[in-house]
């Protein structure tokens, strides 16, 4: 397998200092499997330009350590067409030129971290052949379990004295924050989530709640007075199971729980996994306010309102917050894949041993539905209750999600892998039996984000009680309709906290 590595990957790869190891995890599977490594000329007159002289001298020696392609794909028309008109300096056009020789078939995978990149393969229909770093590291975990270097355990709430200050993890802190070390030992009895592998963390969440009387003087330009969650630390280490994600629905949750007007994160963006997580809180609504001063370089202040408002045509922009100015679906789930997807829903007579967070799938907000439904004319923003089968006592409506796109009409079985196997419950070979199961009824796919877990999940019995199934034969098979009064009288007996509708 060929792979063409972006310049951004090659410069953090090759100028990283030891603290910046963690992207060495990607190497050693591309090592591992035995694929090909390669970077575009494009790439090497783009360092052969870097600002610094000593990285400079350094990177054009570390080059021998890949292929450098000698001959540029003469530039489809396709591309030119799409893209050319998007190109506005040399940068652009490089990329460009880079996502030319993925076209034409030259490679078999592009890794990068380049967002403008990503969204131009979009453009052309080739999104699925490039990957972020964590995206391609989730691929070759799932592909190959036997290679893997270690299971991720569960993410667990725990306090800063139980963790080893010494760990290689903390490096990065100690460099970017002077006196980190003294600030880390005043926070020893306070609460942190952590996920750990072998006993070390592989990601740490720390969150702060402030009042509207908090002192905001370093930060420019100033904020207003607001009550806020503070995301005080935040790092996942590359590993390819989407802690991000899953620690970004732990903010989101702690917003809501605590009431506050507005989130925000302080962070620099010079190290590849700070860059990471900037795309991931971009995704989720956050945007640039400005920068904080300190007594070294300034940090980049990233701030998401958590005002009324839903976004139906985005909806990862204002959630968990949705609108109920769409369709609202009730859709069975079965009890063996229910869990898995919800591990948040998980009911009292299961063992939360079962489900530590090991999976992507299980750690992402934004998830993957399959469904044969008559039917499948969903649309982004539009309401989905999950309802776990089970019988007229066992089975139980237990969580909400949001619309996100509706995918239909895949043309054969390798695309349908393709489009789950990042984020469903099921293997390989349980999609493919899904796709074959009915020849002249293929499946689609309903791409939804994983909003919120009820409080107090109701059985059918009391479903049919407050009418919003008729009888036990009313049960749900696919997408089923329902009002805007049966959804109000679902979050009412579940105990939802209602302040995620904002109409």
């Amino acid at each position: 397998m060929k792979i063409l590595l972006d310049t951004n990957i090659v410069i953090h790869r090759e100028a990283a200092t030891v603290i910046d190891e963690d992207i060495g995890v990607l190497f050693r599977w591309l090592d591992n499997l035995h694929y090909t490594k390669y970077v575009h000329s494009v790439t090497v007159e783009e360092i052969e330009k870097h600002e610094d002289p000593k990285v400079r001298k350094s990177l054009k020696v570390k080059l021998g350590n890949y292929n450098v392609l000698k001959t540029k794909a003469p530039m489809s028309d396709t591309v030119r067409r799409i893209l050319e008109p998007l190109d506005k300096n040399q940068n652009d056009l490089n990329d460009t030129i880079i996502i030319n020789e993925l076209y034409c078939g030259r490679f078999d995978a592009l890794i990068t971290e380049d967002k403008q990149l990503l969204n131009k393969t979009s453009l052309l229909g080739i999104s699925d052949q490039a990957y972020t770093i964590d995206a391609f590291l989730e691929k070759v975990n799932a592909e190959n379990p036997e290679l893997a270097d270690y299971k991720v355990l569960s993410v667990r709430k725990s306090l800063f004295g139980t963790l080893n200050l010494s760990d290689d993890f903390f490096a990065s802190f100690k460099e970017d924050y002077p006196g980190y070390e003294k600030w880390f030992n005043k926070k020893a009895d306070e609460p942190v989530y952590v996920c750990l592998s072998e006993r070390k963390p592989i990601a740490l969440l720390y969150l702060k709640i402030e009042s509207k009387d908090e002192d905001y003087s370093d930060i420019d330009p100033p904020m207003s007075r607001k009550r806020r969650l503070k995301i005080g630390t935040f790092k996942v280490a590359l590993n390819g199971f989407r802690l991000g994600e899953r620690f970004l629905k732990i903010v989101f949750d702690n917003a809501l729980r605590f009431k506050v007007d507005e989130i925000y994160v302080t962070t620099f963006n010079k190290r590849i996994e700070q860059q990471r997580l900037i795309n991931l809180f971009e995704d989720y609504g956050f945007h640039l306010h400005g920068y904080k001063s300190g007594p070294g370089e300034k940090e980049l202040v990233y701030v998401r309102p958590l005002t009324k408002m839903a976004n139906r045509s985005n909806p990862s922009l204002t959630y968990p917050l949705f609108s109920t100015a769409g369709r609202i679906f009730i859709v069975p789930i079965y009890p063996q894949y229910h869990t898995e997807l919800f591990p948040d829903s998980i009911l009292r007579t299961e063992s939360p041993m079962g489900f530590v967070e090991n999976e992507p799938h299980r750690n992402a907000i934004s998830k993957v539905y399959i469904s044969w439904s008559i039917d499948r004319n969903l649309d982004p923003g539009d309401v989905i209750v999950f309802y776990r089968t089970g019988g007229y006592y066992k089975s139980v409506v237990t969580t909400i999600g949001v619309a996100e796109k509706v995918i239909d009409g895949i043309s054969n079985e390798k695309d349908f892998i393709r489009l789950c196997s990042k984020r469903s419950v099921f293997t390989s070979e349980e999609l493919s039996k899904h796709w074959n199961r009915y020849p002249r009824n293929r499946p689609f796919i309903v791409n939804f984000l994983y909003i919120y877990s009820f409080p107090k999940p109701i059985n059918m019995k009391r479903l049919i009680e407050i009418g919003v199934i008729r009888s036990v034969d009313d049960a749900p098979r696919g997408f089923t309709q329902i009002s805007l009064n049966n959804l109000r009288d679902i979050l009412r007996e579940c105990d939802v906290d209602e302040s995620i509708i904002v109409d």
